[in-house]
């Protein structure tokens, strides 16, 4: 188990790799798993590295708040692959093998090819669609300094839509005593625009005045 190195280029292309089809190292939100894995890192990923660079940008911009991320920190190795993922063919493709479509014998052998066949193109058939998602870092700002903060988180979260998941959140000062507030969320992409999630939080419009989309992520 493990990525390796971190500090290698082996280590960094297996962490590239693994970040393909996910936002964070563990679960839809932030958690003490990206910590251990970004501190034991040397710096940034180079550029072609766009998973890892991503997953780094944004593990990055929290600052010291990263290290009150929910979990439980453990070694570095219980974390991500220690090499090649099982094929998926191996499960899915190849169930057969290669005697699937090797030479009969007999006509008892042709029918058992045929019905072996049929239950794999009926067990295809019923795969499930891969659910296209992105990964959201949402910036909200409020009206003034005395905007409650807690309460327009609290709003926020009561907007429930199918295919939408809230994550962690924080506030980060854009001066002049304000805070804007900054949170995560997962949304399935054909379900929920961006554009529907703004006018639901901007209808809260007491307290919130704009709201900005500072990172999307295609999961």
């Amino acid at each position: 188990m493990g990525f390796g190195d971190l500090k290698s280029k082996a280590g960094l292309e297996a962490l590239n790799a693994y970040l393909a089809d996910r936002s964070y190292i563990e679960g839809f939100q932030p958690s003490q798993a990206d910590v251990v894995v970004f501190k034991a890192l040397s710096g940034a990923p180079p550029a072609e590295l766009c998973n890892a660079l991503r997953w780094y940008n944004q593990i990055n911009s929290y600052g010291n708040d990263k290290n009150s991320f929910p979990g439980v920190a453990k070694p570095l190795d219980s974390y991500g692959t220690g090499g090649a993922a099982p094929s998926a063919s191996k499960d899915d493709d190849s169930d057969f093998g290669d005697d699937l479509f090797g030479d009969s014998d007999s006509e008892e052998e042709d029918e058992e090819t045929k019905k072996r066949l049929a239950e794999y193109a009926a067990k295809k058939a019923k795969k499930a669609a891969v659910i296209a998602k992105s990964s959201l870092l949402i910036d909200i700002k409020p009206w003034d300094d005395e905007t409650d903060m807690a309460e327009m988180e609290r709003l926020v979260r009561t907007i429930e839509l199918d295919g939408l998941l809230w994550g962690a959140a924080k506030l980060v000062p854009v001066g002049y005593g304000i805070k804007k507030l900054q949170i995560n969320a997962v949304i399935e992409d054909a379900k929920i625009s961006t554009d529907d999630l703004e006018d639901k939080i901007t209808a809260f419009e007491d307290l919130v005045q704009s709201m900005d989309i500072a990172a999307f992520n295609k999961i």
